[in-house]
């Protein structure tokens, strides 16, 4: 395990009690805001201290209370990367990305390298005035990798960006644990980040993990939907592009079959990522034709769970992935959807946007 973290801390009328481990990879946090996320994070980097537990990294103690260890927060090898960038305004660029390798004392990492990887070579003799949102962000995440950290602590780094800025920094955050080989503990309040980010989830609702695990398992499961939201609920799947039709859309193959969406800006064979959101597939128990929708998929019911309110959410397996269908109660039992029918899944080409596919990465990992 690349982080293992035991803690227990009272916040006033609050008490935080989180134990966790975080694989290699990218680790999202995952709750609403006020759950104790950032408190988590602070505590890991030593910018607070819980009143009993243990924190290490790769085996390495930053705290532990029974036995007197907290390490400084200089010497915990840490990137951190918080909700805004923090540069420094005096200094350009090159010279914001250089401060923490300098102060660190590590930092083998040539800055003209991490300013390709994070798209901003261009910028590095500009002032942090005169950047962006989305470009001083990047820069911030370049001034925590040129510290050579062993993790990478990014609480909440986009929640300032509005949604093009947001769109503009998520596919160097996909990359960037990928051709670093760092592992990333992302905290996040927003289902999107989790889906296209995420090779492992843990979920914190009031102090306390509630749940963690791979994304195509926790994602797809119908008793973590309220956790998760119900109109953000919706499953993750592996894909491979198989075709890039002429006609505008590309062809995905899955384990269930294929996918048509609007074109993707990625070779044959790349391996991506895809989000379904529950609410945009609808259910058939013959296949359906002289239909619009491109994307059929045979499925078989695993779970139905009724709320209180009109909704069902219904738990399907599509080859080796899930899928998660939102229908109503009454085309629930007028189709006889129940446990073990099987059916079909009827999804929108159109209906998947940009931001639910990420490039390069699986849901499995």
């Amino acid at each position: 395990m690349s982080l293992s973290v035991d803690i227990t801390r009272s916040l006033g009328g609050f008490r935080l009690q989180a134990a966790f481990d975080a694989p290699d990879g990218v680790t999202v946090l995952f709750g609403r805001s006020g759950s104790g996320k950032t408190s988590i994070v602070k505590s890991i980097a030593g910018l607070i201290a819980p009143d009993a537990g243990r924190i290490a990294l790769k085996g390495r103690a930053l705290f532990d209370r029974a036995k007197a260890v907290d390490v400084p927060v200089h010497k915990r090898r840490l990137g951190y990367v918080f909700q805004d960038s923090r540069l420094f305004p005096h200094l350009s660029v090159r010279e914001n990305l250089c401060y923490a390798a300098r102060v660190s004392g590590r930092g083998a990492r040539n800055p003209d390298e991490v300013g390709d990887l994070l798209g901003i070579l261009h910028l590095l003799d500009r002032r942090t005035h005169a950047l962006s949102g989305g470009e001083a962000q990047r820069v911030a995440i370049g001034r925590a990798l040129l510290s050579e950290p062993d993790i990478l602590l990014m609480d909440e780094p986009l929640a300032s960006l509005d949604g093009p800025r947001k769109a503009e920094i998520l596919p160097y955050l996909e990359t960037l644990q990928r051709k670093t080989g760092l592992s990333i503990l992302y905290v996040t309040h927003n289902m999107a980040e989790v889906a296209r980010l995420a090779t492992h989830i843990v979920l914190i609702d009031e102090g306390r993990v509630i749940r963690s695990g791979a994304p195509d398992e926790l994602l797809t499961d119908p008793d973590m939907v309220r956790q998760l939201g119900i109109r953000d609920a919706g499953a993750v799947l592996s894909a491979t592009v198989s075709a890039r039709p002429v006609d505008g859309l590309s062809e995905l193959a899955i384990s269930g079959g294929h996918l048509f969406l609007p074109a993707i800006d990625a070779p044959v064979g790349a391996a991506l990522r895809v989000r379904i959101l529950a609410q945009d597939v609808i259910l058939a128990r013959t296949r359906p034709e002289g239909i619009s929708a491109l994307n059929i998929l045979p499925v078989r019911v695993l779970a139905v769970r009724r709320g209180e309110g009109p909704g069902v959410i219904v738990q399907l397996q599509a080859g080796d992935d899930r899928l998660l269908a939102r229908i109503t109660r009454r085309s629930a039992d007028a189709l006889a959807i129940v446990e073990g029918a099987e059916c079909y899944a009827v999804m929108k080409s159109v209906a998947v946007s940009q931001t639910d596919i990420a490039v390069g990465l699986q849901s499995g990992l």
